[in-house]
C-alpha cells in the first residue's frame, strides 16, 4: 500500500500517444475533451472484404519520415507506434540519461498481437504467392517484445525490459508492474505502456468471425449498441519516484497510486462481475484510498452487451452506494478498442482528465440501457475536477487489471 514504509510515491512525468485521435497527447486530449470520434471507414485495407467497414485507424502516419530505412527493416507497425509514443513521453519528461539511470531503468510494454502483420505478410508469400522463403527479418519484426526491445536500445536502458501479453489487459498489466517496480526501488524510472496494429486482413477476419464488431460505430452502455470498433495505436508513460522527479525539476502530471489485478477463473470470453470488482477493490486497497475518494472511472466499455452489463455490475459491487455519485465513461467510443494498447491509451486519458478537470464523454450514446444504470457522461465532456480515478481493463481469458491515479496538486 502507498503508505507502507520503504515504498516510494510514483508520479507520471511524461506521456506519449499515437491513435486515431492524433499523433501526440495534445491532439489526443483535444479530441477526447470535445467528444470527437476517430472512427471512420477503413482505408488501409479494402473494407468490402468484411461484414463491417469502420475502424479507428491512425491517419497520415508516414513511417519513412520518422525512421530511416535500416530501422524500418526491423520495425512492424506496432513497434513503430511504441517508439513514437516513447519518444514523445521521454521528451515531455525531460529525462537525462545518466549512466546510473540507464543501467537500472525499466521498460515494460504490453501487446496482444505484436507483429502479426509482419507474420501475415510472410504467410501470404508462402501460401498465396507460392514463394519458398519469407523476409529474413520476419521473426524480429513479429516478436511481441519488439517494442520494448527497440525502446531499450534507443535510450540505452539496461535494466528490466519485457512485454506482457494478456489480451486487452496487456498494457494495463505493463503499467501496473512498472509502477510496482519503481515504487519498490527495483527501478529508478520506467517507460511503460503498449502498442497494437491489428488492422490487417487475418486479424480483421478473426474479429469478424467472433461477431462482436459493430457495423457502424461504438456505443458503449447504449441500449442499441452493436459491438466494438477495432483501433490501432500506442501509448507510453514515464514513471519515476516523486522525490527524484521534483529534485530534477520535472513537473508531475499525476500520481499513480494503485494497481489491482485478478483472474475470473471462469469463462474464456464471458466476463465475470466478481473478478472485475476484485481488481477494482485491489487497486483501491493498493492505493490506501477509500471508494468515496474516486470521482471517475475510465471504463473498459467495449460496447458489447456482455462487457457493459458485467462492468456496470462490477462497479456497483466495488463501490456500493458511491457508484451513484461516480462518473463513468468509455473513451473507446472515440479511439476504438486498441486491444493490448488500450490500458495505456486510457491511462493517458486518465492523467489528462485529472490535469484538466474535464471528464471525457461516452460518445455516440443514443438510448439508456436499464442494466447500465451509471452516470456515463453521455456525448458531451463535463467540466468537473475529481481527486482520483480508476482505469479499467478486462481481457478475454478473464484477466483483469485496474490502475488508480490521483490528481497532482
Amino acid at each position: 500500500m502507498r503508505g507502507t514504509p520503504g515504498l516510494r510515491r510514483v508520479v507520471v512525468t511524461g506521456t506519449g500517444v499515437i491513435s486515431a485521435l492524433g499523433s501526440n497527447t495534445a491532439e489526443f486530449w483535444q479530441a477526447l475533451s470535445t467528444g470527437e470520434s476517430g472512427i471512420r471507414e477503413l482505408t488501409g485495407i479494402n473494407p468490402d472484404q468484411f461484414r463491417f467497414r469502420h475502424a479507428a485507424e491512425v491517419k497520415g502516419f508516414d513511417a519513412e519520415a520518422l525512421f530511416d530505412s535500416k530501422e524500418l527493416a526491423f520495425l512492424d507497425r506496432f513497434a513503430q507506434f511504441a517508439l513514437v509514443a516513447a519518444d514523445e513521453a521521454v521528451k515531455q519528461a525531460g529525462v537525462e540519461w545518466t549512466a546510473g539511470l540507464s543501467e537500472r531503468s525499466a521498460v515494460v510494454t504490453g501487446s496482444s498481437f505484436g507483429g502479426r502483420g509482419a507474420e501475415e505478410a510472410g504467410y501470404w508469400e508462402l501460401f498465396h504467392n507460392n514463394r519458398t522463403r519469407v523476409h529474413p527479418l520476419t521473426i524480429p519484426q513479429s516478436m511481441s517484445n519488439a517494442g520494448a526491445s527497440h525502446i531499450s536500445m534507443r535510450y540505452g536502458m539496461q535494466g528490466p525490459a519485457y512485454t506482457v501479453s494478456t489480451a486487452c489487459a496487456s498494457s494495463a498489466h505493463a503499467v501496473g508492474q512498472a509502477f510496482w517496480m519503481v515504487r519498490s526501488g527495483m527501478a529508478p524510472l520506467a517507460i511503460a505502456g503498449g502498442s497494437e496494429a491489428p488492422l490487417y486482413l487475418g486479424g480483421l477476419k478473426a474479429w469478424e468471425a467472433m461477431r462482436v464488431v459493430s457495423k457502424d460505430t461504438c456505443r458503449p452502455f447504449s441500449a442499441d449498441r452493436s459491438g466494438l470498433i477495432l483501433g490501432e495505436g500506442g501509448a507510453m508513460l514515464i514513471l519515476e519516484p516523486l522525490d527524484d522527479a521534483l529534485a530534477r525539476g520535472a513537473v508531475p502530471l499525476a500520481e499513480i497510486v494503485g494497481f489491482g489485478m485478478s483472474s475470473d477463473a471462469g469463462h474464456i470470453t464471458q466476463p465475470s462481475p466478481d473478478g472485475a470488482a476484485r481488481a477494482m477493490r485491489a487497486a483501491m486497497d493498493d492505493a490506501g484510498m477509500q471508494p468515496e475518494q474516486f470521482g471517475y472511472i475510465n471504463a473498459h466499455g467495449t460496447a458489447t452487451e456482455a462487457n457493459d452489463r458485467s462492468e456496470t455490475a462490477a462497479i456497483r459491487s466495488a463501490f456500493g452506494e458511491h457508484a451513484n455519485a461516480l462518473a463513468v465513461s468509455s473513451t473507446k467510443s472515440m479511439h476504438g478498442h486498441t486491444l493490448g494498447a488500450a490500458g495505456a491509451v486510457e491511462a493517458v486519458a486518465c492523467v489528462e482528465t485529472l490535469r484538466n478537470g474535464i471528464l471525457p464523454p461516452t460518445a455516440n450514446f443514443t438510448a439508456p440501457d436499464a442494466a447500465c444504470n451509471l452516470d456515463i457522461v453521455p456525448n458531451q465532456a463535463r467540466s468537473q475536477q475529481v481527486e482520483a480515478c480508476l482505469s479499467n481493463s478486462f481481457a478475454f481469458g478473464g484477466l483483469n487489471a485496474v490502475l488508480a491515479f490521483k490528481r497532482w496538486l
